[in-house]
């Protein structure tokens, strides 16, 4: 095994490290041999997804023939554990990566390219396979994804005679009107995290703004939303505070008429049966434009562990994953979207609730997609940005340059 070099690998809601790699260098120590065991390592440690994940291992185990020795880790040690896994050559024969850190990851060497097993990445819809390419080869099967939409509460919408926004201005007026006593109209994350950063793209990537060039007019605008938002008391100042958890906190506490937010609340909503709520794609600003969210989800890869056999094996089981009954399953199971091609259709039909999240989806955007390893950076950028002007640090105009500046 030689080192591969030192990258930061982007993680969604966490801090970025950095990390250094050993890949082995190709050995063939089982070739030939028939593998009954593969070594799986994933972050989903609470229930029920850890379970909910299981049957859809179990089942993959199956098919393939092999019995699965699982470890779990909590998302935020994830990386680091991938570091001491690889410098004590015990990396595992299937890997999940969260969907920023793959394009890294395989950057090192430490992960083989499908196409090396001949695994069909055809089915899959072009942009979700955007964060898992690197130098026009593909290193991991997405799970089913998720996204960003407009949650609203039902019931106080209609009651104020409002309907779900569709257009910037629509959204203003409506939490302006929904407003009153201790409920704000929107709620949304503004925190000094990388969740900051995420719940801000919509507004900047349907606004034609780009992480490429954060001080351009499309992304600035999208910041004069937040502020005139906030100004007008529609939006508690706390958001610069606030998770993504708080948010749904107060929407569920009926301080919140509207959120900014994900399906992975829907369990938590469906634990507060006093909350009838409905959800939209992300408003945009001007006729034409399209909603598009960050993609976010979980990736199955396969790392170089020097064992030609047990890599063979290991990405038949990714390749099942991808299948249409997996996907189907896990997305069912988990509020999540299939991003296998043609499933999107039946997955409505079935789960109705998902609609718009389907829909946001397919327009989604992977946050690497154009900067790869320097998109932390624009990241930090962004969340630093949005806390400025939302604090009084700096205009909307300068307030970008400063967070850039550092």
């Amino acid at each position: 095994m030689k080192p591969k070099g030192r990258i930061k690998a982007a993680l969604a809601m966490a801090a970025v490290l950095p990390l250094t790699f050993t890949a082995c260098s190709g050995g063939t120590s089982n070739a030939g041999q028939d593998v009954k065991t593969l070594t799986v390592l994933d972050s989903y440690n609470n229930e029920p997804d850890k379970s909910i994940l299981q049957d859809s291992i179990d089942k993959c185990a199956a098919q393939v023939g092999v019995t699965i020795e699982r470890t779990t880790v909590p998302g935020k040690d994830r990386m680091q554990t991938v570091l001491q896994r690889s410098s004590s050559k015990t990396l595992p024969d299937v890997l999940m990566l969260d969907n920023p850190e793959v394009k890294d990851v395989a950057a090192t060497g430490a992960l083989a390219p499908l196409g090396d097993f001949n695994v069909d990445t055809s089915p899959f819809a072009g942009n979700s396979l955007d964060a898992v390419t690197q130098d026009g080869q593909v290193y991991g099967l997405p799970l089913p994804a998720d996204t960003l939409g407009l949650f609203y509460n039902k019931e106080v919408l209609a009651a104020a005679g409002v309907q779900p926004p569709k257009t910037w201005d629509e959204l203003k007026a409506a939490a302006a009107k929904l407003t009153t006593g201790d409920r704000y109209g929107l709620a949304l994350s503004a925190a000094a995290t990388y969740e900051g950063s995420w719940q801000f793209l919509p507004f900047m990537w349907t606004n034609g703004g780009d992480e490429t060039k954060l001080d351009s007019p499309e992304v600035k605008e999208a910041l004069q939303l937040y502020v005139d938002l906030v100004n007008s008391g529609s939006v508690s100042k706390s958001i610069v505070n606030w998770t993504q958890a708080d948010v749904k906190d107060q929407f569920v506490a009926g301080k919140a008429a509207m959120m900014i937010n994900g399906p992975w609340q829907i369990p938590a909503l469906a634990k507060a049966p006093q909350v009838q709520w409905d959800s939209v794609q992300i408003p945009i600003n001007k006729p034409g434009q399209t909603p598009t969210a960050p993609l976010g989800g979980m990736v199955w890869t396969v790392p170089r562990t020097g064992d030609e056999a047990k890599e063979k094996k290991a990405a038949e089981f990714v390749a099942c994953t991808g299948s249409e009954d997996s996907q189907m399953s896990l997305g069912k199971a988990r509020n999540t979207v299939p991003v296998r091609a043609g499933l999107q259709e039946k997955y409505i039909q079935e789960v109705p609730a998902m609609k718009s999240f389907t829909e946001q989806v397919e327009n989604a955007r992977a946050r690497t997609g154009k900067l790869g390893a320097e998109w932390p950076k624009a990241a930090t950028t962004i969340y630093t940005a949005v806390q400025l002007a939302l604090t009084g640090g700096a205009s909307v105009d300068e307030a970008f340059a400063r967070a850039a500046a550092g």
